[in-house]
């Protein structure tokens, strides 16, 4: 049976077309009420108008569903604030918020401009950020909340000419990686969604038949359990072509190489070893790495 939505709420961000218009589609057809979020612009960010959220809205509401559109630019936090406000006045709650928003301005680092760089940032992170920002005291209250940001492979392994989309994609990762900790006691369960589509974001980088075999719906499944009331926390899927993968930060054992004038040498000479993977884990928390070093020195010194 498909995973049962009815009575929550959801604001998918940059649902106008491609991932985010597959999301709010299938959260609406799953019985969730939508606000489909989309300021309208084009791949690079520029222009803006409320027709492509409009679109997604009355497909929903042919089907049945119940849903709202609204074209606020997830850089503006006043704007993010009014678009929660209007969803409380109108469904008085939140239960899902869909970190899908973004845009591309590709170009090598060397040739790229800060503008286009921090433009980014602003859109993909500080997006994130300001969404997260403003549903974060009703999640609070209700002691339930369900937040997914869309990373990207990009982010978490690089991509050629991506150097600005990388940072801000693995910024969001940050952003998940604490927000779960941080939202754990109040039932607010924070995941990361990297997904493999072809959407309006990656024309021109697949051949065509590439592009079929990754279609956008494909992905939606596991946004859809990061989004359940039972959806893990803290966690990274990928997803694409029908492929569902997880991907982890993680920590290998390492050398304790102690102090010395020749550290630096013996690192260098042990490096294999130090990166070798065989007994990684996956730290808890960020205190994890400073708890592992400590112990490793004061079982030297105890030797």
């Amino acid at each position: 049976m498909s995973l049962d939505f009815s009575g929550r709420v959801a604001i998918v961000t940059g649902a106008g077309g491609g991932l985010g218009r597959e999301h709010a589609l299938a959260l609406a057809k799953r019985g969730a009420k939508v606000v489909v979020n989309d300021l309208g612009g084009a791949r690079d960010g520029s222009g803006g108008s409320s027709t492509a959220a409009q679109n997604v809205v009355d497909e929903i509401i042919a089907a049945g569903g119940e849903a709202i559109a609204n074209a606020a630019s997830v850089t503006d936090f006043a704007a993010v604030q009014s678009m929660v406000q209007e969803t409380m006045d109108k469904w008085g709650r939140i239960d899902i918020l869909i970190n899908n928003a973004g845009i591309l301005r590709d170009k090598s680092f060397g040739k790229m401009e800060l503008e286009d760089f921090r433009l980014v940032l602003e859109v993909h992170l500080m997006g994130g950020v300001n969404c997260c920002k403003a549903v974060w005291p009703i999640m609070t209250a209700q002691n339930y909340g369900r937040i997914m940001m869309t990373t990207s492979s990009s982010g978490l392994y690089g991509n050629f000419g991506q150097s600005n989309y990388s940072a801000a994609k693995l910024g969001l990762v940050g952003l998940m990686q604490t927000l779960s900790i941080e939202g754990a006691k109040h039932d607010i369960r924070v995941n990361a969604l990297a997904p493999t589509a072809a959407t309006r974001m990656t024309n021109g980088l697949y051949p065509e038949a590439m592009l079929n075999a990754i279609q956008a719906s494909d992905v939606v499944p596991a946004m859809l359990v990061l989004a359940a009331e039972d959806a893990p926390n803290r966690t990274i899927l990928c997803a694409g072509a029908g492929s569902f993968e997880a991907a982890h930060i993680s920590l290998t054992q390492g050398l304790f190489l102690g102090r010395g004038d020749d550290v630096d040498e013996q690192l260098l000479a042990r490096l294999q070893e130090v990166k070798n993977t065989t007994t990684q884990s996956i730290p808890e928390n960020g205190m994890a790495q400073g708890h592992q070093e400590i112990m490793a020195a004061m079982g030297a010194h105890r030797d």
